[in-house]
């Protein structure tokens, strides 16, 4: 039975929103380690790891609910999909987090809200506010001021950030938002499990190729970090869960964003990183518009 989402007066931080807070420290967690396993190993084995991990996990959930893990038929295309663009986003962020300070990767792949809003207004015709729009704009200003590109901010300096490697952060956003956007067409056409389990079905056989050229031994260490990808997600996932199940949408999106002040945290005491006024305030600018947008979107999911 889902648990009822609780009437009336809220505790200050209820449950639910406790949940939403371990959720956020367990993916910021899971950022963590990929930046550590990044500095004995490629990205893309990273990413194959977490794959297994995961079809593993996802085909035992499978079993003990008793579910087919293929979906109805007619549904598949969009299934595949879905795995199809969780793989592509997912290559996208692990190289980021490898490459970029670790708040700057995590602040960038939180412009993904605002693409989510214009996919579903093109392709799931839901209604697109000016809020919304005001938001890319004021997002992806955030990004720039992140970035510091040296076209903009004089041609002597070299740019703060590497250009590709933020066009890759921008890239992994948007192809995230269009993962997203999949799952919100397959809502009430497919168990979630199932859902959840097309990205490792899809992901596993395409990272395999992608990982094989750049393949190395990793010692004791590197193992403990690639098996502690995957389990950091999933505790990630199921707090994730539990949250959405006890607290409205509106206050459950704007705690995800711990994430960022986790990964602030991180960078500064793990590995020196210190980020200078113009990416704070830029941070401000793509969190602040990115919450409004979802938050909009919460309120008026229709």
């Amino acid at each position: 039975m889902t648990p009822e989402i609780p009437q009336g007066p809220a505790p200050r931080f209820s449950l639910g929103l406790r949940y939403m807070a371990l959720s956020a420290l367990f993916f910021s967690l899971m950022s963590l380690i990929v930046k550590l396993a990044g500095e004995q190993m490629n990205s893309q084995q990273i990413v194959l790891a977490r794959a297994v991990v995961a079809l593993v996990l996802s085909w035992g959930a499978l079993r003990r609910l008793g579910i087919s893990p293929w979906g109805a038929r007619e549904h598949r295309r969009l299934l595949v999909m879905r795995g199809l663009f969780g793989f592509t986003a997912l290559s996208c962020f692990y190289y980021v987090v490898t490459v970029l300070p670790l708040a700057d990767a995590t602040v960038i792949q939180y412009t993904n809200p605002v693409f989510v809003a214009l996919f579903a207004a093109i392709f799931l015709k839901e209604r697109l506010s000016a809020r919304q729009l005001v938001g890319l704009v004021v997002s992806l200003s955030g990004v720039v001021l992140i970035a510091q590109p040296s076209f903009l901010f004089g041609a002597r300096e070299v740019a703060r950030l590497p250009p590709f490697a933020v066009g890759v952060a921008l890239l992994g956003a948007i192809i995230s938002a269009a993962a997203y956007t999949t799952v919100r067409a397959l809502s009430g056409k497919a168990h979630a499990m199932v859902v959840v389990f097309y990205f490792p079905l899809i992901a596993t056989p395409l990272a395999i190729p992608t990982a094989i050229p750049v393949l190395s031994m990793p010692d004791a260490w590197g193992w403990f970090l690639l098996l502690s990808v995957g389990v950091c997600t999933q505790i990630a996932q199921v707090f994730m869960t539990r949250g959405l199940h006890l607290e409205r949408a509106g206050p459950a999106t704007s705690i995800t964003y711990l994430q960022i002040v986790f990964a602030y945290i991180w960078g500064m005491m793990i590995f020196g990183e210190r980020p200078t006024l113009l990416s704070l305030a830029g941070s401000l600018l793509v969190v602040g518009s990115s919450l409004a947008v979802a938050l909009s979107r919460s309120k008026n999911p229709e």
